[in-house]
């Protein structure tokens, strides 16, 4: 029996997203590629995202890699990223959702490592 909560509506993804950003952006390597962002307008989108990856709900359209593309991610961004998103739902969640997330989260960072890779910008 779980300890922690899975994963299982908006409002579980939305303090997924807040606690996973919290964490991300006291990191001094990786907070100068988020320092144009506005977290609150960009936070029903991001939301949107995790619950079309998570929950299955539709709605979700656009290109997520398109509109990281030009913030000037770096390969050792990845590993960052990674390690806090994890951590994040480690900390928060267990369970299959959370696995998922967790995967999800390896799946996304490969292939946008490629892509971007694939295009001489790491």
């Amino acid at each position: 029996m779980p300890i922690k909560p899975d994963i299982k509506d908006k409002t579980d993804i939305e303090l997924m997203i807040r606690a996973f950003y919290g964490s991300l952006l006291t990191n001094e390597i990786i907070k100068p590629v988020f320092a144009n962002t506005d977290f609150e307008a960009h936070m029903p989108h991001m939301i949107a995202f995790w619950s079309f990856v998570l929950l299955d709900e539709e709605g979700y359209k656009t290109n997520v890699f398109d509109k990281h593309v030009n913030l000037g991610i770096k390969e050792e961004h990845f590993e960052i990223w990674l390690h806090h998103f994890e951590k994040t739902i480690n900390d928060l969640f267990e369970g299959e959702k959370a696995e998922l997330a967790k995967q999800r989260a390896q799946t996304i960072a490969f292939t946008f490592k490629e892509k971007l890779r694939q295009m001489g910008k790491i």
